[in-house]
């Protein structure tokens, strides 16, 4: 799909062709800026994710133009949760500023669709470009381009801007000094394909009781979830994460797995007989722990920035509405009349994310600080679903769906708390 001729200079370089670079490229494309979008695969190719979009993310994708009603998309109408044998299914809200409804779709072709639609608005999408470090102006220090590899051949691209839309691990911010934080959440994940014709295909579905043993063969419930989310023609995503602060807590991932659907295959589903892919597993930086997140004409969004939410792991609409948010500011910089007037614009994008998450996401390491002592987690996971209007404030802080200009109780009890609180 790498469109053609090939340049070597732009306005703008994006590395990484995912929701978070995509989007950028997108809108900056469509404000006539001149963008590359360097990928380092080829699409169609698979990310490591639970492939579930919430309303938040289906608002984004209409922004974008998207055909949502097309083939390959799974509707869902809510979320089912499970927990010590309660199990209770709660709505999308039906009104606010979001969809009343989510989407599922695999990464698979979910991120070669936001990048065909990049390249339609007018990116230049550079596929098989392995970005492997900034260029830097030996004057200024500034980042000017990156140096790619394209077929064994090391290549330089100029752009007085690049944004990092490179993921967790991130080369470009780790190049300037921009390490992850410790103080903020990390997450891993594992998921794997399965096939179960006759399962529900209209809800997420999430268990909050994800017990285990420790080395001295305790059991113990680390704070995160397992979830089957539907992907459509019978087979479901599956998988579980957990969240963390500090050091890392010696979950052993792939037996929690084999533990927990053992579990779920003694009910007839998800057993090794219906597996249609390997188990695969990648980090979740969350709450934002890269600072700062612009820099000397580098500016980091999605994953890169670790725009994760950290209560329920969503990475997805939070990437696009980040590559939204660095495209709008972007060509704000490129309107004024100055280069200081430019650099004011663009470290003013790390302001807009602070004031659109940074509340947010300071609550989310609170609840994972709390939830990261199993006895905590386990008196959630066995009571809170037993008390409604508990856990419909749980439900709408988890997926940050809360409106703040709602008259409902729960959503006006959300907004005060994460005014009461400081950004992240």
């Amino acid at each position: 799909m790498t469109s053609s001729p090939q340049r070597h200079s732009a306005d703008v370089i994006v590395v990484g062709a995912g929701p978070a670079g995509a989007t950028a490229a997108h809108y900056l494309a469509l404000a006539g800026h001149d963008v590359l979008l360097m990928e380092k695969a080829a699409f169609p190719r698979d990310k490591i994710c639970g492939d579930g979009l919430t309303p938040r993310a289906v608002k984004e994708l209409i922004g974008l133009g998207l055909d949502i009603d097309g083939d390959g998309w799974t509707r869902t109408r809510g979320l089912r949760v499970h927990g010590s044998g309660t199990t209770v299914e709660m709505p999308w809200p039906s009104e606010g500023p979001f969809p009343d409804f989510g989407l599922v779709r695999t990464r698979m072709d979910f991120d070669h669709l936001l990048a065909k639609r990049a390249v339609a608005s007018g990116a230049l999408l550079l596929e098989g470009t392995k970005v492997t470090e900034p260029l830097l102006d030996p004057a200024t220090g500034r980042v000017s381009g990156v140096i790619a590899q394209q077929e064994g051949t090391t290549r330089t691209y100029r752009a007085p801007l690049v944004v990092a839309a490179d993921g967790a691990s991130s080369r470009l911010a780790v190049a300037l000094g921009i390490e992850p934080r410790k103080d903020r959440p990390m997450g891993v994940a594992v998921r794997r394909y399965y096939t179960a014709p006759h399962y529900d295909e209209d809800v997420l579905e999430a268990w909050l009781d994800l017990e285990t043993r420790d080395s001295r063969n305790r059991t113990y419930m680390p704070f995160g979830y397992g979830w089957v989310f539907p992907v459509g023609n019978g087979a479901f995503n599956v998988g579980l994460g957990t969240f963390h602060i500090g050091v890392k807590p010696k979950v052993d991932h792939r037996q929690l797995f084999r533990e927990w659907t053992a579990r779920l295959a003694s009910a007839g589903h998800f057993g090794e007989a219906h597996a249609l892919s390997p188990l695969r597993g990648a980090p979740l930086p969350a709450g934002l722990n890269r600072c700062p997140l612009y820099t000397r004409g580098l500016l980091l969004t999605g994953d890169a920035g670790g725009m994760i939410n950290p209560l329920s792991g969503e990475g997805i609409d939070y990437a696009m509405e980040s590559g939204r948010l660095a495209a709008e500011a972007a060509t704000r910089a490129f309107a004024q009349p100055t280069a200081h007037a430019r650099e004011e614009a663009l470290l003013a994008y790390a302001e807009t994310i602070r004031d659109t998450y940074g509340r947010y996401f300071t609550i989310g390491r609170l609840v994972v600080h709390a939830l990261g002592h199993p006895a905590v987690m386990k008196l959630v996971a066995t009571k809170a679903l037993r008390r409604p209007t508990l856990r419909r404030f749980m439900f709408k802080l988890w997926v940050n769906l809360a409106d703040p200009y709602s008259k409902d109780a729960l959503d006006r009890v959300i907004t005060a708390l994460q005014r009461a609180v400081p950004a992240a």
